[in-house]
């Protein structure tokens, strides 16, 4: 077995979905301290054989195939389609082809995971405070709906990210999500001299009401998803990257399987 969990929400029986976790031991995958153990991020100094090692292993537990991308912290979507590479630069990705898995890696930022009801078309987000402040919720959902053709009925799964006792920012990155909606200054606790605490998720389920994404499940942000303080389950690029030399990543990952007769 890999270290992950499968979401908790009621997504149609042929979405499947699952997040990958920290690891405990050496068993757990392939990666060495301080990537330990199941890393999938290519980009972040472990081996590359570890990496490679553990994306294997990912995708067999699946049977079905993760696609990685080239995560730029912007709004591009990708749509997905059978023989895709991995590496195309985006942040986000659809699929309606099953067995091919939506995935986004992450260590602080927040991964969203979309679905439509009736199990048509899926999605994965990664959104960091500048993805999602640039809109790559709003891009996504425009391109699910384009794809369905009908009024929007999406469920959404928010998975673990850097936590609102945790997020320290700038008053830049207030200033980027309270100039559109007045409301997302409520998000942020002064900390004094220009600094605040974040709330990550709740912007995140502000973006999506918005836009009509009402079912929303996971991340609360309740000190159990944050990924700086839940050391031994989740990666973090804040905690670890300074005092360790590295962090690993986590996959949040997505996929349709095939309709059974």
């Amino acid at each position: 077995m890999i270290p992950l969990f499968a979401p908790n929400w009621p997504a149609p029986p042929n979405v499947r979905a699952l997040l990958t976790l920290r690891g405990q031991s050496e068993s757990d995958g392939a990666s060495r301290p301080p990537w330990n153990f199941f890393n999938l991020g290519d980009h972040v100094g472990d081996a590359p054989a570890a990496v490679a090692a553990n994306r294997a292993r990912l995708q067999g537990a699946m049977a079905a195939r993760p696609v990685f991308m080239n995560q730029v912290h912007g709004t591009r979507v990708a749509r997905l389609t059978p023989g895709i590479a991995d590496g195309i630069s985006a942040d986000a990705a659809i699929a309606t082809a099953p067995l091919l898995a939506c995935t986004v890696l992450a260590a602080d930022c927040l991964p969203a995971l979309l679905a439509d009801d009736k199990g048509r078309a899926v999605a994965a987000v990664h959104a960091g405070w500048r993805g999602l402040a640039g809109g790559v919720l709003e891009q996504t959902l425009e391109r699910l709906d384009a794809i369905k053709n009908e009024a929007n009925n999406i469920l959404a799964w928010l998975g673990p990210c850097i936590g609102p006792d945790a997020f320290e920012v700038g008053a830049e990155v207030r200033e980027a999500f309270a100039d559109a909606d007045a409301g997302a200054a409520a998000c942020f606790k002064p900390l004094g001299a220009g600094k605040f605490l974040a709330d990550l998720p709740a912007l995140a389920r502000r973006r999506l009401a918005a836009q009509g994404v009402t079912r929303v499940y996971g991340n609360d942000g309740s000190p159990a998803w944050c990924t700086v303080t839940q050391r031994e389950r989740f990666f973090s690029f804040r905690r670890d990257q300074a005092s360790l030399g590295g962090s690993g990543r986590m996959a949040a990952c997505i996929w349709l399987e095939p309709d059974v007769p």
